[in-house]
């Protein structure tokens, strides 16, 4: 099994485990966790495919089984379904924990900053593909949410700086952390190269643009759901 195949399976697979605990039943909402997850993943695996194309990223071969959908090898489209059921875990996880939890401050800092930082690196790094494109989503996505005022998004930011830990980990990984070479490479013309030591900054914008929304999508449609039957 490939490095990056085995750091999916064990991500998907340890959450996957504790979806069955009682306080939680995660397992339950697999109707809603499928269709939030592919909505978000479609859009994302031809951004993916257009950026792998055009060398803004790209795949280390030693690390992987070989198996591609287009451009993309078999890991990379897994980590758009898996990394997304482990981001919903933890925010159910949250709500069944901490119901209780003032996140006013939390969602006004960690927004506004969002928000400011990536404006900024938009606007002074408009060249960088990588940088324009996860900066400018990351901040409409913010605003967005902020000015519809949505009751799920202080848990979904809640639930994204909880996730920001294994994010580290497994991201520090595939950037090269732990191996000779990176399991994913980035071609510093089109970011900033700012890295969190082998992460580029740009991941961080990156994958709260996939996973904020997936959450919204998510606890619509389980509210949605609710509503109906009662």
């Amino acid at each position: 099994m490939s490095l990056y195949l085995l750091l999916m399976f064990v991500s998907f697979g340890s959450c996957l485990a504790l979806s069955f605990d009682q306080k939680v039943a995660f397992y339950k909402n697999v109707k809603f966790i499928i269709p939030a997850i592919t909505i978000v993943a479609i859009p994302f695996l031809i951004w993916d495919q257009i950026f792998t194309e055009k060398g803004v990223w790209g795949f280390n071969e030693q690390y992987l089984q070989g198996i591609y959908l287009g451009k993309l090898p078999l890991e990379e489209v897994l980590f758009f379904f898996f990394i997304p059921y482990c981001c919903l875990f933890i925010y159910e996880v949250l709500n069944a924990y901490f119901p209780n939890v003032s996140l006013h401050k939390l969602t006004m800092v960690f927004s506004i900053f969002m928000v400011l930082s990536g404006i900024m690196m938009a606007l002074t790094n408009m060249n960088q593909w990588y940088t324009f494109s996860a900066c400018t989503l990351s901040s409409l996505i913010v605003v967005f949410a902020m000015k519809q005022k949505f009751i799920w998004y202080p848990r979904a930011i809640f639930a994204f700086v909880v996730a920001l830990i294994p994010f580290f980990i497994v991201n520090g990984v595939l950037t090269g952390a732990a191996t000779e070479d990176p399991v994913v490479w980035y071609n510093n013309a089109h970011n900033t190269g700012i890295r969190l030591l082998t992460i580029p900054l740009e991941d961080v914008y990156y994958n709260f643009s996939l996973l904020i929304p997936i959450i919204g999508i998510y606890h619509f449609l389980k509210i949605r759901s609710y509503n109906r039957k009662g």
